[in-house]
């Protein structure tokens, strides 16, 4: 395996990171093991993985992300009002309570629900990460070119 190969475009990449909050809080990690990405394979989001360019193995960085490269900022149109009977019945709803719901596709989509009035809930489908800025910090242990081919996701 060649040296010093710059993380980029058709590279695969072991790391260990650390995701925190800019207060500090860790909310992913993997700790002491190291993971394995293929750049542009979508198992990143393509903001993480921009500000990774031209790492090398060795290197140690602390990367911030600001809200709009990381999980995007927080969309309002995200937020949606429903009925309390659209719920099953026996269901308890609490505020903070993550749920799982169905798109129109039959896809699955979480959201929280923020706020309970009578018979309308208030839920938030925003990622949870949405509209925070975040500190991304890796630890690259090994970097191959695996590829000549540029991958393209869709954003």
């Amino acid at each position: 395996m060649a040296k010093n190969i710059p993380i980029g475009p058709g590279t695969r990449v072991n790391l260990r990171f650390s995701l925190q909050l800019a207060t500090g809080e860790v909310v992913d990690t993997t700790g002491s093991k190291a993971a394995e990405l293929t750049v542009g394979d979508g198992n990143l989001l393509p903001g993480f993985e921009r500000a990774m360019y031209g790492l090398v193995a060795g290197a140690k960085e602390r990367l911030a992300i600001p809200a709009s490269q990381g999980f995007g900022e927080h969309n309002a149109g995200n937020v949606q009002r429903l009925r309390r009977a659209q719920f099953p019945v026996n269901m308890e709803l609490a505020e903070g309570l993550m749920m799982s719901f169905a798109d129109q596709t039959d896809s699955e989509l979480p959201g929280v629900i923020r706020k309970i009035q009578g018979e309308s809930i208030e839920v938030d489908f925003n990622h949870p990460l949405a509209g925070k800025d975040l500190v991304f910090e890796v630890d690259i242990v090994s970097v191959e070119q695996v590829s000549n081919e540029i991958i393209r996701v869709s954003e």
